[in-house]
């Protein structure tokens, strides 16, 4: 039986050039309703998947994402966003895209039929058995994300993929297949559109439990967050004087000497034991 792609059959709307601003944007807005449902419907597969990662980072694994056009963008943006947010180095978690940085902005003709090439890249940076390699693919079909996961997994490297179309060729090559059926794209084909906004919400979901289950987030609050502009200078601030009742001057100066919420607090707690 063929593998038959429903991110890809034909839109539910039709004479979209016909329609109304107005029309086009309720139009996209109700088929965005259809995707946190859809990636409810993932989310026992999300969790066995964080279950798996989150030991393996904690012996010193690391997380690749491997993804093409609008996948592999959405990986390197959820990769990008760990150090600021949480403090740990950008070679944690890691986001390849086919053609390398040059795609991120231009389309680089052939880069994803590379089966090849994905495997190759994780060498160059040294992958391991405690290292976890997670493919983007809307469609499931992507060689250069394929031949990664295959080759992968045949190294005894933890396996898992993102796709909008159940029973996959690239979801056959991974251990944890995450699944997050979101129909047709309003624009046929467009996998930018439903399937992206699912994906971005299924990266934040691992990226984000992972770092909470590694400590890195206290209460509610991103206490390991660099403190590069003066906004989260000022949030940081606003961190301390709530958990250390200290003024906010003196606040702002602790934080600023270690750098960090955490390490503010911890230091803060430590010289008030010492001189208690």
């Amino acid at each position: 039986m063929p593998f038959i792609k429903i991110s890809e059959q034909p839109s539910l709307y039709d004479d979209l050039d016909k329609k109304s601003v107005r029309q086009i944007l309720e139009d996209i807005n109700a088929e965005d309703r259809k995707v946190a449902p859809a990636v409810a419907k993932a989310i026992p597969q999300i969790e066995k998947l964080v279950n798996q990662i989150v030991p393996r980072m904690k012996q010193g694994g690391r997380i690749f994402y491997l993804g093409a056009g609008t996948s592999g963008r959405l990986g390197v943006l959820d990769a990008s966003e760990i150090p600021p947010t949480f403090g740990m180095p950008p070679t944690l978690v890691v986001g390849l895209i086919a053609g390398g940085d040059t795609a991120l902005r231009n389309p680089v003709e052939n880069a994803e039929d590379d089966i090849h090439r994905g495997w190759e890249e994780l060498m160059e940076r040294g992958i391991t058995a405690k290292d976890t390699v997670i493919g983007i693919a809307a469609s499931g079909t992507t060689p250069y994300v394929i031949g990664a996961l295959h080759e992968a997994r045949e190294h005894g490297i933890l396996t898992a993929c993102i796709t909008s179309n159940p029973d996959s060729p690239m979801a056959a090559e991974a251990d944890i297949p995450i699944e997050m059926i979101v129909g047709p794209e309003y624009v046929t084909g467009s996998s930018r559109m439903k399937s992206g906004t699912g994906q971005k919400m299924i990266l934040n979901m691992i990226t984000t439990s992972v770092m909470i289950r590694l400590g890195r987030v206290k209460g509610n609050k991103m206490v390991n967050m660099q403190l590069s502009n003066k906004k989260l200078v000022d949030r940081g601030t606003r961190m301390l004087v709530e958990e250390l009742g200290l003024d906010y001057g003196k606040a702002k100066t602790l934080l600023l000497m270690h750098g960090s919420v955490k390490k503010a607090v911890d230091a803060y707690r430590q010289s008030t034991n010492d001189n208690g």
